[in-house]
């Protein structure tokens, strides 16, 4: 397990309120060096702590009005890679999870409306070898998303 000091919490922080902040402006809000938070930043990304700067896109923004949360059953469950493999090549699929219960694979997909949920569902999902089974709950709006407090 990787240890994060107060000074690569602070820097996280900041990222988090900004992720377009310069270096120089955290450092010179925190009161250390330039290269102290390059430094450091590498540090976070080269040990996968922080997996990417990147932007947070509002999909109802963009058109996509539906979500759903699928569970997937497989056939065989030593085939989950190839499976996740055919699920990658779906962009509408934004989330994919190794779970236990009832099913193998949970995903999280988004849609423009149900026509396109359907088609995604049973056009492009379902024909994937090795899939038995889905069962999808409906999401009707995100009431908070947050990375975990440091």
């Amino acid at each position: 397990m990787e240890v994060l000091d107060e000074f690569d919490i602070k820097i996280i922080k900041k990222l988090e309120k900004d992720g377009r902040m310069a270096f120089s402006a955290i450092a010179t809000s925190l009161k250390i060096s330039n290269t102290m938070v390059h430094q450091r930043i590498n540090r976070l990304l080269e040990q996968g702590i922080i997996t990417g700067i990147k932007p947070i896109i509002n999909e109802k923004k963009i058109g996509y009005d539906w979500g759903a949360f699928t569970g997937i059953t497989l056939t065989k469950d030593h085939d989950s890679q190839r499976i996740i493999e055919a699920l990658k090549e779906i962009p509408e699929i934004t989330e994919c999870y190794f779970i236990t219960g009832s099913f193998t694979l949970y995903i999280k997909m988004i849609a423009k409306d149900h026509e396109h949920m359907r088609k995604l569902l049973y056009e492009k999902i379902d024909t994937i070898p090795g899939i038995a089974k889905t069962d999808s709950i409906i999401e009707l709006g995100c009431a908070f998303k947050r990375n975990v407090t440091l």
